[in-house]
């Protein structure tokens, strides 16, 4: 109950982080995809059901954020969460080389859809643009950021971990 709860304070952060100041940046001409981070991040880290449901998190709060069909981001999260944590078996503590491929695919996989849901049905074919000027930046800026990101949600992890031991040594 307490990693749920922290963790879900870790989403609305990451999500006011993410739109509400990193617009304000003048100097980032892409911003970070946080809310991507953390749900493939827990996905990757508790397995396929944890990640749907971070993702249902994630997703409702950019579907209640931003106008559009509801449900848009959401489908895209759940699926991000359960894909990842598929990958849970492949799960190492330290090793970092894995979330990051990971989170390029995700990233990509994330600018695609909005490219193809968003932009291509209403016509605008410039993909080269789009891929230049919006998906190469905000991708260098999320991989970069995951390094950072991913320890830090690895030492709240091992926190939590650490603190459910000591819970359950001290019942018994």
């Amino acid at each position: 109950m307490k990693r749920a709860l922290i963790n879900l304070a870790l989403m609305i952060t990451a999500f006011t982080i993410q739109n509400s100041i990193f617009p304000l940046l003048p100097f980032l001409s892409a911003a970070p995809n946080l809310l991507l981070i953390l749900t493939f991040s827990f996905g990757f880290m508790e397995g396929k059901r944890a990640g749907m449901v971070y993702g249902v998190v994630a997703g409702l709060l950019l579907d209640l954020f931003y106008s559009g069909p509801f449900g848009f981001y959401t489908l895209f999260y759940v699926y991000v969460g359960y894909i990842n944590g598929i990958c849970t078996k492949y799960y190492y503590e330290d090793y970092i080389t894995l979330p990051l491929i990971l989170c390029f695919f995700n990233e990509l996989a994330y600018n695609l859809y909005v490219y193809i849901f968003r932009f291509l049905i209403r016509g605008r074919l410039n993909f080269l643009y789009y891929f230049r000027e919006l998906m190469i930046p905000e991708i260098i800026f999320t991989v970069v950021t995951t390094l950072f990101v991913y320890r830090l949600l690895l030492r709240i992890s091992r926190w939590l971990h650490e603190m459910e031991k000591r819970r359950d040594t001290n019942i018994v």
